[in-house]
């Protein structure tokens, strides 16, 4: 159901509050360049940092914006069960296509914890579930075991990996089966984890450069290996920038530069260094996109 290239999108903010007609407009632009599908809502959206009606009516915006075109998969996680309950039931009344749980974060919950948290999000909201394993941001980490759990559940339709190891596409094949899609949060290592597997990324990267990404998809798609491998090496200088800080201050800068936005991020998040700027002008310009 979501392959290809996925934009986890970023949040525009002016003056403290979104830029609504700039994220739409954003949206849209995604779509033109050839995105597959959109995420709103995730760690790139400084989810964290919304509240629940401004949570919400991002998703409304990005729904608007698409118009059917292509997926929208709405960030719905929280490390409150009710609370991820809540944002997924809007999810589905705003028309979104499907919903993007993380791994409850601060809790630290046991496997038996996670699969209870999943399934009660499943049972409550008749959506296409995603989930999203980052032990890096949520200490936990999902174990393929209770993955497949999970995978028998007819609405946890596939996975969003951002743990780095490559084993984990190949063994999940196994496991989960090949209807199970599953999808790396990792642009530096996405050629891999479909070879390994895998059937397409959530993107930070595919804010400032959604064309490439989307050609590099769809040259795979089509068995254009020469042109895959060459979109790969020229894109990971992109990729390694975008992570020299935490994310998404690195994206929101480079999303400033191609006059996307005006790179405003909130507090905890605060603008990105000097020697982060220059490795980020150097990423986009070495692309042609400034």
């Amino acid at each position: 159901m979501f392959k290809g290239s996925i934009t986890a999108l970023i949040t525009p903010f002016t003056k403290g509050a979104i830029d609504e007609a700039g994220f739409q407009s954003f949206v849209e632009w995604q779509i033109a360049e050839g995105t597959d599908g959109v995420v709103p809502c995730g760690t790139t959206g400084e989810s964290p940092t919304l509240s629940h009606e401004e949570h919400n009516r991002v998703v409304e915006l990005c729904v608007e914006a698409a118009k059917g075109k292509i997926p929208v998969i709405a960030g719905a996680g929280s490390n409150s069960t009710s609370e991820a309950i809540a944002l997924a039931r809007h999810a589905k009344k705003a028309g979104a296509d499907g919903i993007m749980v993380v791994t409850p974060y601060y809790n630290k919950p046991t496997q038996e914890g996670l699969f209870q948290h999943f399934k009660a999000i499943h049972d409550a909201v008749d959506l296409p579930l995603v989930i999203y394993n980052i032990p890096g941001r949520s200490v936990v980490d999902m174990s393929l075991d209770t993955m497949a759990r999970l995978a028998k559940l007819p609405n946890i339709v596939g996975v969003k990996d951002a743990t780095g190891d490559l084993n984990r596409p190949v063994r999940g094949r196994a496991l989960l089966g090949e209807d199970f899609a599953q999808l790396t949060g990792d642009d530096g290592t996405c050629v891999a984890f479909l070879a390994h597997g895998g059937v397409g990324c959530i993107s930070v990267s595919s804010n400032i450069a959604p064309r490439l990404c989307a050609e590099l998809h769809d040259a795979w798609a089509a068995g254009n290996y020469a042109r895959v491998f060459e979109l790969r090496d020229l894109l990971m200088p992109l990729h390694d920038s975008m992570f020299v800080e935490t994310s998404p201050g690195p994206v929101k800068y480079a999303s400033k530069l191609i006059g996307k936005t005006s790179g405003e991020l909130r507090l905890p998040l605060v603008e990105v260094s000097d020697a982060t700027k220059l490795k980020v002008e150097a990423a986009v310009k070495a692309l042609g996109l400034i």
